[in-house]
């Protein structure tokens, strides 16, 4: 079961380049789908769209912890961003970069489900899981470049 899952992951993962760029541009898309998440739960209607932020400072349920994993995305993908592009400035091993940025955003989307579905512990331990990916980069570029 979990071994199988591990090793579809690391066959899925290409040594690449492109492997690096796309996870990037998956993260970055996270936080739009998540959106409509919040959106489709709220009951968002296009005349919302006029004050889109006014609508969801009076969500509540789902699509208030839908749109906090939207803006919690938003806030930790800059993060994620640079260390990606650092890692491949300083030359860390491209399938160690393309590991770490697939599992950041796998991490990611787990999550974002763990926030709508009100599973708090859970998200907050994904949360720094996806961190430490991020860490662990910056923490490979450094090691590489001395």
């Amino acid at each position: 079961g979990t071994y199988i899952m591990i090793s579809a992951f690391f066959e899925l993962v290409t040594d690449k380049v492109a492997s690096a760029i796309l996870a990037m541009v998956v993260a970055s898309l996270l936080p739009w789908v998540v959106s409509i998440v919040a959106k489709v739960s709220g009951g968002f209607r296009i005349r919302n769209n006029a004050h889109p932020r006014e609508f969801f400072q009076n969500a509540t349920g789902m699509a208030a912890r839908a749109n906090a994993a939207q803006q919690n995305s938003y806030e930790t993908l800059p993060v994620f961003l640079a260390a990606v592009i650092v890692a491949m400035l300083f030359f860390v091993p491209q399938s160690i970069i393309n590991i770490l940025a697939w599992l950041y955003v796998m991490i990611r989307i787990g999550f974002c489900v763990a926030y709508i579905t009100n599973l708090a512990m859970f998200r907050s331990i994904l949360w720094v899981l996806s961190i430490a990916c991020c860490l662990m980069l910056f923490y490979l570029a450094i090691r590489v470049s001395v």
